[in-house]
C-alpha cells in the first residue's frame, strides 16, 4: 500500500485569537480528534511542541511555543461534554497536563478500543488506520525535531495526517464496541488513564517497583518510600529527569547503607547532574530524619518475587485469567496483568486497584478461590 496522498488543509495557528476562533464552534456533544507532538530533552515533563486538532472536517496545527493557552483548552475540552478522540493517549495527556490538568471531559482512546474489539493489544495508529480506513500513513517524521521552528512542510503534513483519520476510526470502533457490549468497559479504562495522567504528586507508593527491597524491614521500606517521593517531587520542581537527582541503584544503596555525614553523601553521589548542594542537603535530611510509626503505616509493603505456594497460585490464576479472557473474547493482558496477580497474591489477598470496576465483577470470585491457604 503506497503512503497516503492526502494533503489536508491544516492552518498553522500561532495566535491566541486565531485559536479561540477555531475552537468556537465546538460545543457540548462534539467529537474532536486530538494528537500532540512532544519531546523530552533533559526534562522531567515532556515538552509540548505541537497540538493537532480535527473537528467537523476541519484540521488545525497549533503552535504551543507561540500561543498562550491559558484556560482556553480547558474551556473547550474539560468544562463541556466533548468527546476527545486520541490514540494511546497516556503520554499525550501528560504533555497536555499543564493546560488540561483534569484531562478531557470524555476520552475515547482508539488503541484501547481496538483491543476490546479483537484487534490485539498495543496496535499502532498506523496499523489501525491501514486496517480500518485503508490508508497508509507515512512514518518518515517519527523521530523528527518537533521543537524546531519553522517546521518543514513534511512535518506539518505528517502531523496533520495523525488526526485526519481519527473521526472515521472512532466511528468504526464505537460501533464495534456497542456490538460487543463493551462501551462501558472501554469508558472505564479511559477514565482510569485520565486519572493516572492527572496525578500531580506522582505515584504515592513508588517503593513497590523496587523488588530488591521486599526483604527489608518495614522501617527501611518506609525510608525508601520517603527518598523516592522526595526525588519525584524535586525532579518535578526542577523539571529534570529523576535519574539526574538519584539513580535507582543509588537510592537503594543510600537507604540500605545511609551516609553518616553530608560529606560522605557528597562523595557517594559525586557526578550526579542535578544534585547540587541544596538538593544534597535536603536529601541528607530526608535520610537522617527518624522513621515514625505513621510513616510505616502509610507504606505499602514491597512485593517480592513469588515462590512456592505463591508462585503456584499465580500460575493457577494466570490459567484462570486465560480461560475467562477466552470466554469474553478479550486479550488476556487486557483483562489482567501478571503484575496485578503478583500484587494480589503477595499482599495476602488485597484486591489491586488496577482490577477494580468491571474486572472485579468478572475476576474476584474465581481468583480469590485460588489464593494459597
Amino acid at each position: 500500500m503506497p503512503p497516503s496522498d492526502l494533503a489536508p488543509n491544516a492552518p498553522w495557528i500561532d495566535r491566541h485569537d486565531a485559536l479561540v476562533e477555531w475552537l468556537a464552534p465546538i460545543g457540548p456533544g462534539a467529537v474532536v480528534g486530538l494528537d500532540t507532538e512532544f519531546m523530552r530533552r533533559n526534562t522531567f515533563y515532556p515538552q509540548l511542541a505541537l497540538l493537532q486538532l480535527a473537528y467537523d472536517g476541519q484540521y488545525a496545527l497549533i503552535d504551543p511555543l507561540a500561543v498562550p493557552f491559558g484556560d482556553t483548552l480547558a474551556r473547550t475540552f474539560t468544562a463541556q461534554p466533548v468527546v476527545t478522540v486520541m490514540h494511546s493517549a497516556g503520554e499525550d495527556l501528560e504533555a497536555l497536563s499543564p493546560h488540561l490538568p483534569e484531562g478531557p471531559h470524555t476520552l475515547f482512546d482508539t488503541q484501547i478500543a481496538a483491543a476490546y474489539v479483537g484487534m490485539g493489544l498495543g496496535i499502532s495508529y498506523r496499523a489501525l488506520v491501514a486496517e480500518l480506513v485503508g490508508d497508509e500513513l507515512d512514518k518518515g517524521e517519527t523521530r523528527s525535531d518537533w521543537l524546531q521552528r519553522p517546521l518543514t512542510e513534511s512535518q506539518k503534513r505528517y502531523a496533520a495526517l495523525d488526526v485526519v483519520h481519527l473521526h472515521p476510526v472512532h466511528a468504526i470502533l464505537a460501533e464495534r464496541l456497542a456490538q460487543r457490549d463493551r462501551t462501558a468497559w472501554h469508558a472505564e479504562d479511559c477514565a482510569r488513564m485520565k486519572r493516572r495522567a492527572s496525578q500531580r504528586d506522582g505515584d504515592p507508593q513508588p517503593q513497590r517497583g523496587f523488588k530488591p527491597a521486599a526483604e527489608w524491614s518495614p522501617e527501611r521500606q518506609a525510608l525508601l518510600r520517603r527518598v523516592l517521593r522526595w526525588r519525584d517531587a524535586t525532579a518535578r520542581t526542577l523539571d529534570k529527569p529523576r535519574s539526574w537527582l538519584l539513580e535507582d541503584a543509588h537510592a537503594l544503596d543510600l537507604v540500605d547503607k545511609p551516609a553518616t555525614s553530608l560529606g560522605a553523601l557528597e562523595e557517594r553521589t559525586r557526578g550526579t547532574r542535578a544534585l547540587r548542594s541544596q538538593q544534597r542537603s535536603e536529601l541528607f535530611d530526608v535520610l537522617q530524619r527518624p522513621v515514625e510509626p505513621e510513616d510505616i503505616e502509610a507504606t505499602a509493603p514491597v512485593v517480592g518475587h513469588p515462590f512456592g505456594d505463591a508462585k503456584r497460585a499465580i500460575n493457577d490464576m494466570r490459567t484462570a485469567v486465560d480461560e475467562i479472557a477466552t470466554q469474553l473474547d478479550l486479550p488476556a493482558g487486557l483483562l489482567c496483568s501478571r503484575r496485578s496477580l503478583e500484587e494480589f497474591v503477595m499482599s495476602g489477598g488485597a484486591w489491586p486497584e488496577a482490577l477494580e470496576g468491571w474486572r472485579r465483577d468478572v475476576l474476584h470470585e474465581r481468583l480469590s478461590s485460588l489464593l494459597p491457604g
